[in-house]
């Protein structure tokens, strides 16, 4: 008998492989490979009548329910609820909802939608004319045409140099581009609509015209986006979430456009003033459900919808790292995840590097760790090393060569 070791299994591929290896019975691989993954659901403010059912029903199914000290006796009106069961559990729970009473059959529902994200992640996201498959990571290469923005500011900002570093990010193998007229940096002045058009205009039609990148704008202004998607754009890159600018969801959905949606609290100017969160994990999920339910009501088609947790957006370096540890509960709202963290402030504070230019090794391990945490999109400045990271990660992820 030699010495037990620890095993990890990531999905209920890995569980089933490590049971064939020991010869189980082919019925039996089935009932214990989903046995073997545990998860976890948050549920907020759950009615004490409805927490101490949940519980029960979890226990009876050999799960379990965390509850607030005194939901048995309903001491509360109300208590968060922390299932802990396996995928199997969990999806009987669903099927017992349904003839439960205090609106948990309707929980039952959210709760099936839920697990159905997890197990089937969004495949495409789609723009006003293209289709980007997201079953692999894809690499988004930002293009500033900016006087000031953090890292590269002016340093594309007339009309040969921005083209120059977009044929460059396309021959480094960049899936998109991501053009921005308006620095978002913290502390950033905003700039009028007619500003921001005179910056990014020229650059959208002419790589419109020359490249076959799809193309995305950096934009919180409907009335740049309105120009841009006519222009040849196809998806409006929003920090604000549909949320600075009350039309721009109709016009997004006017022009058939994609939309990659960022939670953030608070302007540029200001963003920074106030970072502390009681839930920051609950917090950015809020809002993106928000932006997202904002943009189905503008009539945009799911499939056009990306969600991005706005790293370093009115968050600090630790609320950031967080984020990127909890990143897989983006999953849960059933789109790709655009994750940006190229050379910002976190990681300058981590490594204790003040010059954003030099922060790259830093920015690869957060793409690593992104693919890793199911991100499937990645908004970068170095877009050669950035793919071959992202593509080394996935392999490994998914031992695909």
């Amino acid at each position: 008998m030699t010495a037990p070791r620890l095993l990890t299994v990531c999905d209920e591929a890995d569980a089933r492989r490590e049971l064939q290896l020991i010869g189980c019975d082919p019925g039996g691989i089935e009932w214990m490979a989903a046995k073997m993954l545990g998860r976890l659901v948050k549920i907020p403010a759950v009615p004490c009548r409805a927490a101490n059912i949940l519980k029960q029903e979890m226990l009876a199914l050999g799960g379990d329910a965390a509850v607030a000290r005194g939901t048995v006796a309903c001491a509360h009106p109300s208590t968060d609820v922390l299932l802990i069961g396996s995928q199997r559990q969990l999806d009987e729970l669903v099927r017992k909802l349904a003839a439960q009473p205090f609106g948990l059959a309707g929980l039952g529902r959210q709760l099936a939608a839920l697990l159905a994200a997890l197990a089937a992640p969004a495949g495409i996201l789609a723009g006003r004319s293209c289709r980007l498959d997201c079953r692999r990571p894809l690499i988004m290469g930002i293009l500033n045409v900016t006087p000031d923005s953090f890292s590269d500011g002016g340093r594309y900002a007339s009309l040969d140099a921005a083209l120059r570093q977009a044929r460059r990010m396309a021959d480094e193998g960049a899936d998109l581009l991501d053009i921005g007229g308006e620095s978002t940096r913290p502390g950033a002045p905003p700039v009028s609509a007619e500003q921001e058009l005179d910056r990014v205009m020229p650059v959208v039609e002419a790589l419109s015209r020359e490249s076959p990148l799809p193309l995305s704008v950096d934009t919180n202004k409907s009335a740049v986006a309105r120009a841009v998607l006519a222009a040849g754009a196809e998806f409006i890159n929003d920090i604000s979430g549909f949320t600075f600018d009350c039309e721009m969801a109709a016009t997004v959905a006017a022009a058939a456009g994609g939309a990659f949606l960022m939670h953030t609290r608070g302007c540029p100017e200001t963003m920074q003033q106030d970072t502390a969160y009681a839930d920051l994990p609950g917090a950015v999920l809020a809002g993106l459900e928000a932006s997202l339910q904002q943009a189905r009501a503008a009539g945009i088609p799911e499939e056009k919808l990306a969600v991005d947790p706005g790293i370093g957006f009115g968050k600090d370096a630790a609320g950031n790292l967080e984020l990127l540890r909890r990143l897989p509960e983006l999953l849960s709202l059933g789109r790709p995840v655009l994750l940006g963290t190229s050379r910002k402030g976190f990681i300058g504070r981590i490594l204790d590097q003040p010059d954003p230019g030099r922060r790259l090794h830093g920015t690869l391990a957060t793409v690593a760790l992104g693919v890793a945490g199911g991100a499937r999109i990645f908004r970068v400045h170095d877009v050669g090393p950035a793919r071959e990271t992202a593509l080394t990660a996935w392999a490994v992820v998914t031992g695909q060569v």
